[in-house]
């Protein structure tokens, strides 16, 4: 698994599941809770994707946009914790 792989399938899922938006593409920097483009109650949602996908285990304390805010901040979470 690496990266770009994360950031495909996580922002995929992102535009199908949580902003309806199927065909929608999200860029790796791109800001996802400090802009507005998806809203604090959607932390737990983009949080079960990762660890539906990934198997990984999130914290409740970890559901912040210092951590989850890009694409490539929640991949490389993922891959630490993989």
């Amino acid at each position: 698994m690496d990266k770009n792989t994360i950031i495909e399938q996580v922002g995929k899922k992102i535009a199908e599941e949580i902003l309806n938006e199927p065909g929608r593409k999200i860029s790796a920097d791109e800001s996802l809770i400090s802009s507005g483009l998806i809203d604090s109650f959607s932390l737990v949602d983009l949080a079960l994707i990762a660890e539906d996908l990934y198997g990984v285990q999130i914290d409740d304390a970890e559901l912040s946009a210092d951590i989850f805010d890009t694409l490539n901040q929640l991949a490389e979470l993922i891959l630490e914790r993989s």
